[in-house]
C-alpha cells in the first residue's frame, strides 16, 4: 500500500485476509486522515470556545497520550468527562473533536479522551481496557492539576470505546470510587464466543456495511488464544449492580445494536438506572459522523441534557 497524504482516506481493506504489515499501514493512513483538517467535513468542526492540546501523562509501566478539552475561559473545579474513542484496531481521540469540544465549552467540563493501545496480535483488549482505567485514575489523583472535581466525574465511550468505558464503570465500582454516569454509545459488549448471536448481528452483517469481516477481526485481535473473554466483555458481568447511571444509545442499522439493548436489560434487571435510546435509520459510529449522519445532532443534545443533569454541583 503506497503513502498516503493526510488529507485523503485510504480504501477500507479486506479485514477477513489482512495482515499484520497491511493492518499497521491501514491505521496509520486511516488514522492520519482523521485527525487531518480534511476529515472536518465528515467529522464535525470543533467548538470555538474550547481549547484541545495533546498531553502525555505517566501510567505504571507506560506513558499514555490524551486529548484534553477544556473551555476557552479556564476554569478550576469543572466536572471531568473520560471519553474512550471507538475503532478498537484503529481510531485516535482526534476523530472526536466535534463531540468532545462542544461538551466541554456546553456543559463545561474537562474531558480527557483515551489514547489507548490500540488492538493488534501484541495488544489484546486487556490493554485498552487498563488504559482507560489507569486514566480514569490518574485524573481523579491528580484533580487539582487538571481543574477538575474527582466528585463530578463520569466517563463516555462509543463502540469498543464504550465496552471499555463500561468495563472502567465496573472497576470504579469494585474500587469504591463514585462515578456520576456512564454514556455508553453504540456499544460492543460481548467478545466472547456468543458475540455473534444476536439477530442484529445477522440483519446488518454486511449492509449498510461489511461490520461481520471487522467484528471478527475485532474479536481475534481482542482475545487471543488463552485469554479470558468474559473478563473484557461488560455482558459477562456476573454482577452490574450498584453502577452509574447509564445512558445507551444505540443506532438501529448496526450489527451490534443488540449488545446495546441486552446490556442496557441486564443493568436494569440489576437495579443500576439506564436509559435506553433508539436512533432508528443511524448507523454505526453515526456520533462521529455529523456531515453525514443527520441524526449526530440529536444524539449529541441528548449526551449533553444527560451529563449535564448527573454532573450538576
Amino acid at each position: 500500500m503506497s503513502e498516503l497524504a493526510a488529507g485523503t482516506r485510504p480504501p477500507e481493506p479486506d479485514f477477513s485476509v489482512i495482515t499484520t504489515e497491511e493492518l499497521l499501514v491501514y491505521r496509520e493512513a486511516e488514522n492520519r486522515f482523521r485527525a487531518s483538517s480534511a476529515a472536518r467535513a465528515i467529522l464535525g468542526q470543533p467548538h470555538p470556545d474550547a481549547s484541545i492540546e495533546w498531553r502525555e501523562i505517566a501510567l505504571p509501566g507506560r506513558d499514555l497520550p490524551v486529548r484534553v478539552y477544556r473551555p476557552a475561559r479556564n476554569r478550576t473545579g469543572l466536572p471531568l468527562v473520560v471519553h474512550v474513542h471507538g475503532g478498537g484496531f484503529v481510531g485516535t481521540a482526534a476523530q472526536c473533536d466535534w463531540t468532545n469540544s462542544h461538551l466541554t465549552a456546553r456543559l463545561p467540563a474537562v474531558v480527557v479522551s483515551v489514547e489507548h493501545r490500540l488492538l493488534a496480535p501484541d495488544s489484546p483488549l486487556a490493554n485498552a481496557a487498563d488504559d482507560g482505567w489507569d486514566v480514569l485514575r490518574h485524573v481523579m489523583r491528580q484533580a487539582a492539576e487538571f481543574g477538575v472535581d474527582p466528585g463530578r466525574v463520569a466517563v463516555f465511550g462509543e463502540s469498543c470505546g464504550a465496552l471499555i468505558s463500561a468495563l472502567t464503570a465496573v472497576r470504579a465500582r469494585e474500587a469504591g470510587l463514585e462515578l456520576k454516569a456512564q454514556v455508553l454509545v453504540n456499544p460492543v459488549a460481548d467478545v466472547t464466543e456468543t458475540m455473534f448471536d444476536y439477530p442484529s448481528i445477522a440483519e446488518y452483517a454486511y449492509s449498510p456495511s461489511r461490520a461481520l469481516p471487522l467484528l471478527q477481526l475485532f474479536q481475534r485481535l481482542a482475545v487471543p488464544p488463552g485469554a479470558d473473554a468474559g473478563a473484557v466483555s461488560p455482558l459477562s458481568t456476573e454482577d452490574l449492580s450498584g453502577l452509574a447511571p447509564a445512558l445507551v444509545v444505540v443506532p438501529t442499522q448496526d450489527a451490534v445494536a443488540d449488545h446495546g439493548r441486552r446490556y442496557a436489560e441486564r443493568l436494569r434487571e440489576a437495579g443500576t438506572s439506564v436509559r435506553l435510546t433508539e436512533y432508528p435509520g443511524a448507523k454505526h459510529a453515526f456520533l462521529t459522523l455529523p456531515g453525514v449522519e443527520p441524526q449526530a445532532e440529536a444524539a449529541q443534545a441528548e449526551i449533553f441534557a444527560f451529563l449535564r443533569a448527573a454532573l450538576a454541583e
